[in-house]
């Protein structure tokens, strides 16, 4: 059987990872759209962004890897066509590729300011590829050449974890930074209240200029962005702007070939799409969780789902069953999440050692998720109770005192 996979990061080098584990000796084709070798994302806004990682330390797997498990790596492609009668993949230089089995790892893409409100101007950038990340240092390092010996001024759209996460990195650099977040709270969409202060002070700690409730009405600029105007009618000096306004997910080459798109290509248990021989795995995908399909943006489901296709394309029958974990690093807090926190109603704090609080989610007397900071052992505990489908007493959870260890012997 020939498997063809496309898109070439976590996600399709885990498939092709775990294919040759699950003895699949047929030929295995890897592409990716960008002129490199598969490497890591999460590194870009925190490590390789303030330039403590090279750009090789990124990659997930040696040049030789691919040799070695003979698969035939296509770096700079681009997949402009999936014939689906023909089971053929067709290539932007006009060349083609057969397969018995196709699997869509393409990821998502980042949502860009329009152009009406200066998202083209010189200067503008989102954080999604090493480089982008390239592209920011260079004007980064530019900015410090102000006439005025000030440090320079980016403003951060967006206060999500990529965005807090690029703010933490710009301040470390020097920068003087601003970040807006036009929702009422930063982390709005993905935690509570009590995250979003925890942060929200970590980040006034450093010297953030952090705004919420406020959007941008527009940059100010000729050809290169050199203001903003925010939607308070106040108005910065800007050398930089870094855009984290949530991504979506690459869904139109499945669209255009006729599978099924509804907040990223469906799948079903077995990452199949509605087309017997085409798998899906990853950002892009849609798939079943409880009585509903959710859509994750996270290494571990990337991971953990593209193995289970590779399991269906070799004949495995189990379900994949999601276990969402997720983290962050900002200054020197590191943020662990397990579970998902969607449909809480309460929220139980636990004030660890130190500044290590963390934070469970209930509905009713059921554990949803725990948002830890510098805690690992809370973290541990919450991921396994829910992983177990247990829960625990929130008194028992909000006493410092009291061994999490315990919990799991209930």
């Amino acid at each position: 059987m020939d498997v063809a996979i496309v898109g070439a990061g976590q996600a399709g080098v885990s498939l092709a990872t775990r294919l040759r584990a699950l003895k699949h000796d047929g030929t295995i084709t890897l592409v990716g759209e960008e002129p490199v070798a598969p490497y890591q994302r999460p590194p870009l806004s925190k490590n390789y962004l303030l330039g403590d990682k090279s750009f090789d330390s990124l990659l997930l797997k040696p040049a030789s890897f691919y040799d070695e498990q003979s698969i035939d790596l296509l770096t700079g492609r681009q997949v402009t066509g999936i014939d689906r009668v023909n089971q053929r993949l067709d290539f932007s230089d006009g060349t083609t590729r057969g397969y018995d089995a196709l699997a869509l790892t393409i990821g998502s893409t980042a949502r860009k300011l329009p152009a009406k409100i200066g998202g083209s101007l010189e200067g503008v950038f989102t954080l999604r590829s090493a480089q982008d990340v390239d592209a920011i240092s260079a004007s980064l390092f530019a900015t410090g050449e102000r006439p005025d010996g000030k440090p320079g001024r980016v403003l951060i759209v967006g206060g999500g974890y990529l965005g807090l996460e690029a703010a933490a990195s710009a301040t470390k650099r020097g920068l003087q930074v601003t970040l807006i977040e036009m929702g009422d709270r930063i982390l709005q969409r993905v935690a509570g209240t009590e995250t979003s202060a925890f942060f929200r002070d970590l980040h006034h700690s450093h010297g953030v200029d952090l705004r919420e409730g406020v959007g941008l009405d527009h940059l100010i600029g000729t050809d290169r962005v050199r203001g903003a105007k925010l939607s308070d009618g106040s108005e910065l000096d800007v050398d930089v702007v870094i855009v984290a306004i949530g991504v979506d997910a690459n869904a139109g080459l499945a669209g255009t070939a006729g599978l099924v798109v509804e907040n990223g290509i469906v799948v079903d248990a077995q990452c199949r799409t509605a087309d017997a021989n085409i798998y899906a795995a990853g950002d892009c995908t849609s798939f079943p969780h409880g009585d509903s399909h959710i859509r994750l943006e996270s290494v571990g489901n990337a991971i953990a789902q593209a193995e289970a296709a590779a399991g269906s394309i070799t004949g495995a029958t189990e379900p994949y069953v999601a276990k969402p974990w997720f983290w962050s690093d900002q200054y020197d807090a590191k943020l662990q999440i397990a579970g998902l926190n969607m449909g809480y109603d309460r929220v139980v704090t636990r004030n660890g050692t130190g500044s290590a609080p963390s934070f469970w989610y209930f509905h009713g007397d059921e554990l949803l998720a725990v948002d830890a900071v510098n805690d690992g052992r809370a973290y541990m505990a919450g991921k396994k109770l829910i992983e177990m489908g247990r829960t625990a007493a929130p008194d028992l959870i909000a006493d410092p005192g009291h061994d999490l260890k315990l919990l799991l012997k209930r």
